[in-house]
């Protein structure tokens, strides 16, 4: 019985003290990195959105390619940071009234329904390769954009006011910039249909 007193007496553990400042210390380490996790969350969803913008262009040119239409990548469309691949209701040389960019009916789903692929391919019932809306990571924005155009070669147009067809825009291209809390990443496309994105 005395030696179990003995240890009992000799087993030690943490103070008040020692928990307050461990919690102290750890607190302070929390604060600290704390920003930088906000940071690196924010900016792995922008590269996110940037990545989902990629994929609409690269899906309206191949889009374009094979069924031998041309389409139109429409930003901010119907709203703020929604995307839609449109198949052009008219020409290049004459495009339908409801192709116009003011025209934001033209990205509704309910107005224009995305058809998955083989759905309709009949020219009596066009649009029938419209995409599907896309929406960016909330908070992401455009702060650089203009509707694109992809034709059945590959190429690269955007309405520069001259008037219809929309000319190609040349191995200086567009560039799309997406903003999120200060950060920035840039998406270029140029004339050919390649597409470059910021690393």
């Amino acid at each position: 019985m005395k030696n179990l007193h003995w240890r009992l007496k000799s087993a030690r553990g943490f103070s008040i003290t020692d928990l307050v400042v461990t919690l102290a210390i750890m607190g302070t380490c929390a604060a600290i990195a704390l920003p930088q996790v906000g940071n690196a969350v924010d900016g792995m969803r922008l590269g996110m959105s940037e990545r989902e913008i990629e994929r609409e262009l690269q899906f309206a040119r191949l889009k374009a390619v094979s069924v031998n239409r041309p389409m139109r990548v429409r930003f901010d469309c119907p709203s703020a940071g929604k995307v839609r691949v449109v198949e052009l209701l008219g020409t290049s040389a004459s495009p339908d009234a409801n192709d116009a960019d003011s025209y934001t009916n033209r990205c509704s789903e309910t107005a224009y329904p995305y058809r998955p692929t083989g759905a309709d391919n009949s020219r009596l019932t066009r649009p029938n390769n419209d995409g599907a809306i896309r929406y960016m990571y909330p908070g992401t924005t455009f702060t650089a954009k203009k509707t694109l155009e992809f034709w059945p070669d590959g190429s690269v147009h955007a309405d520069s006011g001259a008037g219809n067809p929309w000319p190609n825009i040349g191995l200086a291209g567009v560039t799309i910039t997406l903003s999120r809390k200060g950060k920035t990443k840039n998406i270029m496309v140029n004339g050919l249909g390649k597409i470059l994105m910021d690393r």
